[in-house]
């Protein structure tokens, strides 16, 4: 040290220069600094980690591809239904018109579909989509069991317009087309108009049972007033206010004489101090020669 230090000294006399750095060959390991690079970042990296990157590209990249082919859904329904959530059951209630058939179609399930993910609501709407069906209701019972409740149309009577006849509910509202002898009983309702009309006159005849039971159809006249076409081929003709008092009429007229069995056409009931009566042609003719043969002198007494 004290020859570096007299070399310094002899250095500074001879050039004049009185301070000097030092070139130094290297630097203290004390100041050094660590030389981590790209192979000290992966010293820290565990060993388990590359494997799990790789499974976990692929992972994505599978997603990627089954979310961009649309199979994201039913990659779902089969890990659920796996794990257990499968629909292994459907309960149906409230089932009379509306078939088993029907009700799976519009529920739409797959094979071996999820509880987990069916869309409750949505399939609500389709069921509800079904003519018969006025309302539904889904449940989900976990792990696998559906119940499916169905409130369905109550038919009302018959809509025939034209050669078209329908199922009616008592608010007018169409039912089916698909009419049959199932539905023989309800009473039918004809021309544009009489579907919304039908609780109106079907109210007047529940008071008159006996007729009722032989109404075979009510026709809207004009949009204003009723005929009754009876099942003997006998027509009624209703006036437009006071419906009851008229059927209240007709009754008595049958029950005191027989009026709807007798071999008549029409009976007019639409003025209200007289009722008309239309024979038939046969029952006419037959009239008519009655009253000419009464009309005849007779010879062994006065005609009166």
């Amino acid at each position: 040290m004290r020859k570096i230090k007299a070399k310094f000294d002899a250095l500074r006399e001879r050039t004049g220069v009185w301070s000097y750095r030092f070139r130094s060959r290297g630097v203290s390991r004390l100041h050094q600094r660590p030389a981590w690079g790209v192979t000290g970042f992966f010293a820290l990296i565990p060993s388990w980690a590359p494997t799990a990157s790789a499974i976990g590209f692929l992972a994505l990249s599978a997603g990627y591809g089954i979310t961009l082919g649309g199979h994201a859904r039913e990659v779902s329904e089969s890990v659920t239904s796996a794990a257990g959530f499968a629909v292994n059951e459907i309960k149906m209630e409230g089932l009379q018109r509306v078939t088993e058939f029907q009700v799976l179609e519009a529920l739409e399930l797959h094979e071996r579909p999820s509880l987990m993910l069916f869309n409750a609501s949505e399939a609500k709407e389709r069921l509800e989509g079904i003519a018969w069906i006025r309302n539904a209701s889904i449940q989900k019972f976990y792990p696998g069991t559906l119940r499916v409740m169905i409130k369905e149309q109550e038919p009302y009577a018959l809509w025939q317009r034209g050669n078209i006849t329908s199922v009616i509910t008592k608010k007018g509202e169409v039912i089916t087309d698909e009419v049959d002898g199932r539905y023989a009983n309800l009473l039918r309702v004809v021309n544009h108009g009489a579907q919304l009309r039908a609780g109106e006159i079907m109210s007047e005849l529940d008071k008159f049972p006996g007729i009722r039971a032989r109404v075979r159809a009510a026709k809207l006249r004009s949009e204003r007033r009723w005929d009754l076409a009876m099942e003997n081929g006998i027509t009624v003709r209703l006036p437009e206010f006071d419906v009851g008092d008229a059927l209240a009429e007709l009754k008595k007229l049958d029950d005191q004489g027989g009026l709807l069995s007798r071999d008549i056409v029409a009976v007019d009931l639409r003025l209200q101090d007289r009722v008309v009566v239309r024979l038939s042609d046969d029952a006419a003719i037959r009239r008519q020669t009655t009253i000419e043969q009464r009309g005849t002198p007779s010879s062994t007494g006065r005609d009166t």
